[in-house]
């Protein structure tokens, strides 16, 4: 491992240990959890993730003291690039601004319900320790999660960002996009392409309601329905035994997740284009710090043929669309879909190594084999 990613394992124990020793005993039964790979696998609490505004599991800022707020702040700011922590804070404020656009009435029963305190962190295991540990803070359109194995960053997915409103004023005619610089470069990749791939790029008229995967531990063909983005108890959404994408028959078939990409591949775009999509992959793969980010993955050409291009819902601005990147070990989702395409979602997964899972599996038969003498 490169002693830039060794660092920020590092950082990251550092910064969650100094959290941790500024909790009481009752902070700590709701900020720490098991350690990774003692939970159940799949039906593991740490891999159990949501990108709404429900209980993500831990402890809250409302819970904590000013000082620790910072605390977890600082954790926050170690599992991410200054860029990844500067639309990390932004979305987090964002939830004052949408408050405001829904009149400061919006009521699910709690004492407020667009707001900027809940958002939850939790510590899994012994942070530093010889053991796997990880990390989850997460909230109303957020999401981070980490996996440290043998003292270096296993797993930096899901990654969930989103921002409603996705496009708000300010003053002198400026306007706050937190995610703009993602709908921008995929509308103007898919718009730069020509008719023929285009129509193979574009696989749907209309977009989904949400990102195809959901909040899935795993990528597969399961259809998840709305109530499951939200913990059980939490919220009873509407239409909630509705597919999150809101499609049914030939339309959910057409935007389906499969294990061949559909879409087009980065090695029939021509060299402008194949800018583009680098860039765009950097939107994702850039919020986390430089080590542990695989981008330089895709200055190898053969990475990058790979990543295919799929869209749907209209290519003209201010209009409701989705697209994804997908590839080996990259699953990107984008949504700008509600609220008149003033509402996005933007995920990045791995699906060889959501939340580590072969990682921590390696690692456990290692030191299996270690203990029986083999």
């Amino acid at each position: 491992m490169s002693d830039a990613g060794r660092e920020v394992a590092d950082r990251m124990a550092e910064a969650a240990l100094a959290w941790l020793d500024s909790l009481d005993a009752e902070q700590r039964k709701a900020g720490v959890g098991a350690p990774p790979g003692t939970g159940g696998g799949a039906g593991d609490e740490r891999t159990r993730w949501f990108y709404t505004p429900t209980d993500h599991g831990g402890l809250t800022f409302h819970q904590q003291r000013p000082a620790q707020h910072r605390l977890v702040m600082r954790l926050v700011a170690s599992g991410l690039s200054e860029a990844g922590y500067n639309t990390v804070a932004t979305v987090l404020g964002l939830e004052n601004v949408l408050d405001r656009v829904e009149g400061f009435s919006v009521n699910w029963g709690r004492e407020r319900t667009r707001d900027p305190g809940m958002y939850y962190l939790r510590v899994f295991g012994e942070p530093g320790g010889p053991r796997p540990w990880g990390w989850r803070f997460g909230g109303h359109h957020v999401s981070l999660n980490y996996l440290v194995v043998d003292g270096r960053v296993a797993a930096t997915t899901p990654c969930f960002l989103g921002a409603d409103p996705a496009a708000s004023p300010l003053l002198g005619a400026a306007t706050l996009r937190p995610l703009g610089a993602a709908e921008d470069l995929a509308r103007e990749l898919v718009r730069s392409l020509n008719p023929e791939l285009a129509a193979r790029a574009v696989l749907l008229t209309r977009p989904p309601d949400d990102v195809v995967a959901g909040n899935s531990s795993r990528i597969d063909d399961r259809v998840l329905t709305r109530a499951e983005l939200w913990r059980p108890g939490q919220h009873t959404p509407d239409r909630a035994d509705h597919p999150v994408t809101g499609l049914h028959g030939a339309d959910r078939q057409a935007l389906a997740l499969t294990p061949a990409p559909k879409g087009v591949p980065g090695a029939e775009l021509d060299a402008a284009q194949r800018e583009l999509l680098r860039a765009l992959l950097g939107t994702y793969l850039d919020r986390v710090p430089d080590g542990v980010s695989p981008l330089p993955r895709y200055e190898d050409p053969a990475a990058l043929d790979a990543v295919h291009l799929a869209w749907a819902g209209s290519t003209t601005p201010g209009e409701p669309h989705y697209y994804r990147l997908q590839g080996p070990r990259l699953l990107v989702e984008w949504t700008n879909v509600h609220r008149g395409a003033n509402h996005a979602h933007a995920v990045w997964r791995d699906p060889e190594t959501d939340f580590g899972g072969d990682v921590l599996a390696a690692h456990h038969a290692a030191h299996h084999r270690h203990e029986n003498g083999m």
